[in-house]
């Protein structure tokens, strides 16, 4: 009887040992594996790191570079550039004019080869446009003065394009199309209001928009700015200068040297001048 109840007391140990000898086994088979994943990830976050700081070192180099470059153009004089550059570039000039002088070519032959006809007809029509815009500084007469405004005018004008499109759309789209004998659709406008003449009225309906308005008071009003500037010196004063720099100077030698001049300028003015 005593020996039926010991038999199983000693069953349940024996598998309580076999248990924890195969976790033993389990556990020393698993920490190798661990200790090989933290190596790695170990390994892994020092190259990143090392990557890192390298990414920093060659930022803070280049930025470094940069500022002395920066200070460098600083120190020099944009002015002295400018000059050294035209001076090389008028050396170079005479150098390969002088080449081709020894050479017996001709130089202004030469110099056209790097040139297409084009490109040499567009910088002669520069040239001369230059020409009559240095000609034409000086004062003349009253309606030279207006046409040179009214040119200037036409330059900064930029008309509304799109409101254009837009408007010759809704003509088109309104039925008012004729085609021509080759072919060709036009539009035409018979109540004037988009293609408008002298004996148009169409203009009385139209409203323009608030942008358009207020450019117009703008223009109207550096227009008026300008006049009175030219005013404020007096309408009976001569007119002895070009341009308004060249009005301020007049006005800066007349405060130093009228008190000196003026007997000779009334004597040229009387011609009693001797």
């Amino acid at each position: 009887m005593s020996s039926e109840q010991t038999a199983p007391e000693t069953c349940p140990s024996k598998l309580s040992q076999s248990e924890s000898a195969e976790t033993s086994d389990a556990a020393s088979s698993a920490t190798p594996e661990l200790s090989n994943d933290a190596t790695q990830k170990a390994k892994e976050r020092a190259e990143r790191w090392k990557a890192l700081k390298g990414r920093a070192k060659k930022s803070a180099e280049v930025n470094r570079k940069e500022v002395y470059a920066e200070r460098r153009r600083q120190a020099v004089d944009p002015s002295e550039t400018t000059r050294l550059n035209r001076k090389r570039d008028e050396a170079e000039f005479k150098l390969a004019k002088a080449e081709a002088e020894d050479d017996g070519k001709d130089f202004e032959r030469k110099r056209a080869w790097d040139w297409t006809i084009e490109e040499s007809e567009r910088w002669d029509k520069r040239m001369e446009k230059k020409k009559k815009h240095v000609e034409d500084v000086a004062f003349q007469d009253y309606t030279q003065t207006a046409r040179k405004i009214y040119k200037k005018q036409l330059r900064e004008l930029q008309p509304d394009l799109e409101s254009y499109a837009a408007e010759k759309a809704k003509l088109i789209r309104d039925d008012t199309i004729a085609e021509t004998e080759d072919g060709e659709l036009i539009a035409i406008d018979r109540d004037g209001e988009f293609y408008a003449d002298a004996n148009s009225l169409g203009f009385i309906d139209n409203k323009p928009p608030k942008g358009a308005v207020d450019r117009l008071v703008g223009d109207l009003k550096k227009a008026e700015d300008t006049r009175m500037r030219r005013r404020k010196g007096g309408d009976e004063e001569d007119v002895t200068y070009i341009n308004d720099k060249n009005k301020q100077f007049n006005q800066k030698l007349a405060r130093y040297y009228n008190k000196y001049t003026g007997e000779i300028r009334d004597s040229f003015e009387r011609g009693t001048m001797v």
